[in-house]
């Protein structure tokens, strides 16, 4: 996947909620974009109190003015990536779908790199490259929209590159309970990347099996065209024993984004942003930020 932007340092946009503690929403996706050395920018979809410890209150804005903010930055920034978080309901997605087609974006395949790897895919790939991290089920198991928020955000997820959602969020996808293995969620990815046509991200890290106790494995199935489903490809990583981990689905998402614009495709993409998180978790040891479950330390690769 390669965007044509001649542009050294991509510009790269968060559509999501805040986080006033830093660690997750919109904050971390702006030093995700940084550390992958992208020019981040935002716009505010909900103003959520939160901290390490859980969410106490979202206000949400006006769409009207979501919809000001989404004008302001196309009207005059060029933009090579969009990652998109947390929306939560259904008028909001509304807004932001409308505003995406107004971009006339296409969807990027999983072409070209800079090591001249073959396509995955025959979209036409214009406009910037879309990651969507679908935003549904809080860490209690809490569903975060109604039925109605649920419906749009599933109605959206064709117009997106990629799809991020954890184990939880990718069953309300498929419309099944929560895999318990690889093989399940490997099963259900295939279901949601073929019913929307979307690269779908399969996170094992919530997965409970024995290989899950020493590594991570993650896998990026693409969806079936013309009969011919592309060889789905694996990514181990050491799993780390930290309960820093508040804000790491944001930051892989905003991370991944950021190098597709840099012209990575998702396989080469991927192991990159792997290896950055196993660094983010192990130096998260030197944060001392909240009590509950603490942030990852999105410079480690980058701070002595």
């Amino acid at each position: 996947m390669s965007t044509t932007s001649p542009r050294s340092i991509p510009n790269i946009l968060s559509i999501a909620g805040t986080d006033p503690t830093g660690g997750a929403g919109i904050q971390a996706d702006l030093k995700s974009f940084a550390a992958h050395r992208g020019y981040g920018m935002c716009v505010v979809t909900a103003l959520v109190a939160q901290n390490t410890r859980g969410v106490r209150e979202i206000h949400l804005p006006p769409v009207s003015f979501l919809r000001a903010q989404l004008d302001a930055v196309s009207d005059d920034v060029a933009l090579d990536a969009i990652k998109i978080g947390m929306l939560g309901t259904e008028e909001i997605i509304t807004t932001v779908a409308e505003w995406v087609d107004s971009l006339g974006h296409g969807r990027h395949g999983d072409g070209e790199d800079g090591d001249g790897g073959d396509a995955q895919d025959d979209v036409d790939g214009s406009g910037p490259v879309l990651v969507l991290d679908p935003v549904m089920i809080a860490t209690s198991g809490d569903r975060l929209l109604d039925a109605a928020a649920e419906s749009a955000l599933i109605a959206f997820l064709h117009r997106a590159d990629l799809i991020t959602p954890n184990v939880p969020e990718l069953a309300l996808l498929a419309g099944a309970e929560p895999a318990s293995d690889p093989t399940g969620l490997i099963s259900q990815s295939r279901a949601v990347a073929d019913e929307h046509q979307v690269v779908v991200l399969a996170k094992g890290g919530h997965l409970d099996d024995a290989t899950a106790q020493e590594h991570v494995v993650d896998t990026l199935v693409y969806p079936q065209r013309a009969g011919v489903r592309p060889a789905e490809e694996q990514f181990l990583s050491p799993r780390i024993h930290t309960q820093n981990t508040h804000g790491t689905g944001c930051s892989v998402s905003a991370a991944l984004a950021t190098l597709a614009a840099r012209g990575h495709s998702w396989s080469t993409a991927l192991p990159v942003v792997k290896d950055w998180m196993t660094s983010a978790l192990q130096d998260s040891e030197r944060l001392d930020v909240g009590q509950g479950h603490g942030p990852i330390q999105h410079f480690a690769q980058l701070w002595d």
